[in-house]
């Protein structure tokens, strides 16, 4: 164990420049430890990767497993399984390892192939919608996580959490495919009602008619979650 990892800084890798990874990287470093990379494809994502973590290397995905503390899986979902498996029939993955990956659906089963080399498992998924910038620095800070771990790492993965400034929240294994089915029908309801009340106001001639309906969406939603979370008495 490096002399960092004994004082709880870390050396962190991202795979992964898409709208998540990037965000979850600063906001990491911002909690202290040091990111030593980031893989980046597209043009987008090394634009963002640029924007976003300035300074940061980019580097191929091997490269960032052999040189992090705590590898950021910040992927598609469906190409997580392959990733993983991947990297592990390579042998890239080392013990002691954190390996975290941001898929709402999947828990630590998906890791197996980096546990069996002596990795540690963690699932995090923050539960909010992501625009890749500096803005949803803000929006993690009133945001909940997701994590799943062994029970003996839980702790980790909470801690991790706060240092982004979110809350954690467990979800057990067998429980995550509902929590991602929470966080798919919370969001596609909100963006199609959303588009739906602004295409009839845009069609009598209202412009702007994101800035008109936004007091009333997000009052309407806060009322709601208030509602469902029980603190609904009068005041």
């Amino acid at each position: 164990m490096t002399a960092a990892a004994r004082d709880g800084r870390l050396g962190v890798g991202i795979v992964g420049a898409g709208r998540v990874g990037p965000v979850l990287g600063v906001a990491l470093g911002g909690a202290g430890h040091a990111l030593v990379g980031v893989s980046a494809v597209s043009d987008a994502s090394r634009d963002r990767a640029e924007a976003m973590l300035p300074g940061v290397p980019v580097l191929t995905v091997p490269e960032i497993v052999e040189r992090s503390e705590l590898v950021l899986l910040a992927v598609p979902e469906s190409e997580l399984a392959e990733l993983v498996s991947g990297l592990a029939a390579v042998g890239a993955w080392q013990p002691g390892q954190l390996v975290v990956h941001t898929a709402p659906g999947l828990g630590i089963g998906v890791l197996a192939p980096a546990l069996q080399a002596g990795a540690i498992p963690l699932a995090i998924h923050p539960a909010m919608a992501f625009t890749g910038t500096s803005l949803d620095l803000i929006r993690l800070r009133e945001s909940w996580c997701a994590v799943t771990a062994p029970a003996p790492v839980l702790p980790i993965a909470q801690a991790l959490v706060v240092e982004m400034g979110a809350e954690p929240v467990v979800v057990a294994e067998k429980d995550r495919p509902a929590y991602a089915e929470a966080i798919a029908t919370a969001t596609e309801f909100s963006t199609a009602i959303v588009g739906q009340a602004t295409g009839i106001l845009r069609d009598i001639g209202i412009d702007n008619p994101g800035r008109v309906l936004g007091s009333v969406v997000r009052s309407s939603v806060e009322n709601a979650l208030q509602a469902a979370s029980g603190d609904d008495e009068p005041r």
